[in-house]
């Protein structure tokens, strides 16, 4: 018996007609999260022979203007995150913040930082 372990992350995504996505729900069999729902999703996956990134991007009709700036915004911390975690690369993870703090305030999802006296 192995002692490697295995999961699952499962994505069903329904489309219409025009093949645009109606519903988006995902399972992951270790957080115990089945048939979640969501309104969009940006998967990237590392191609090691290619050396390129493999992206799908969707989103349902129910996705909003206004969430999905907030989505990216979100993401654009997430991905500082990961860089910071799998490469130590503190400067180049708080340049993405800083971005992502810029980005914010623009779209008016955050206010700009508070000037100390």
């Amino acid at each position: 018996m192995s002692d490697k372990l295995t999961s699952d992350i499962v994505l069903k995504v329904q489309l219409d007609a025009h093949k645009v996505p109606e519903t988006i729900h995902w399972d992951a069999t270790d957080n115990n999260v089945i048939n979640r729902p969501a309104n969009a999703m940006m998967l990237s996956v590392w191609d090691p022979n290619e050396q390129n990134t493999l992206r799908v991007d969707l989103w349902t009709k129910e996705m909003t203007v206004d969430d999905m700036k907030k989505f990216i915004h979100q993401s654009i911390f997430m991905m500082a995150d990961t860089l910071q975690k799998a490469t130590g690369e503190i400067l180049m993870a708080e340049t993405m913040r800083d971005f992502g703090q810029y980005y914010g305030e623009k779209l008016g999802l955050v206010d700009p930082p508070q000037e100390e006296a």
